[in-house]
């Protein structure tokens, strides 16, 4: 006896990208409130790397095996928050050469602020942090750019 699947309804909705909140797990486990606000949120993509195979006699095509998943960094753009978790983690790192891994949710939210999608990254950790230039002509938030590795992504079904 075979079960029946289910038959997804049809995308009646396109959502819009700019609600969303990033969501940090100090340890993987403890909840970071104060870092979820975030001008901008850049990297989620992945790629299947693949090898080159040739077949002896063949001279019109090179077989491709996926061979991998490689992704890109999660970078994250926000104003400049003079004292947060997120902001220590990234000292100890750049400063001290110390690094503590942590889990990371980006939800996109509907117009109710119902979550649609996430992404979940696991392990992640600090590569780079930089700042606009400091200009005195506009008067505009300063804002840093930060920049983080991991392990793994994995989108999850809301």
């Amino acid at each position: 006896m075979s079960a029946a699947i289910p038959e997804l309804a049809p995308q009646s909705e396109l959502f819009v990208n700019f609600r969303f909140g990033v969501f940090f797990f100090a340890g993987g486990v403890v909840p970071n409130p104060l870092d979820i606000r975030f001008k901008k949120v850049t990297g989620l993509s992945a790629t299947v790397k693949t090898t080159p195979l040739e077949e002896g006699g063949q001279n019109l095509y090179t077989h491709a095996l996926p061979s991998r998943v490689e992704h890109g960094n999660l970078v994250l753009e926000r104003g400049v928050v003079a004292a947060s978790p997120l902001r220590l983690d990234f000292h100890a790192a750049m400063s001290l050469f110390k690094f503590a891994p942590s889990n990371v949710i980006v939800t996109l939210f509907n117009e109710a602020y119902t979550p649609v999608s996430a992404w979940f990254f696991t392990r992640a950790f600090p590569v780079k942090w930089s700042t606009a230039d400091l200009d005195a002509e506009p008067k505009k938030p300063l804002i840093e750019s930060l920049e983080l590795a991991y392990a793994r992504m994995q989108t999850i079904k809301v």
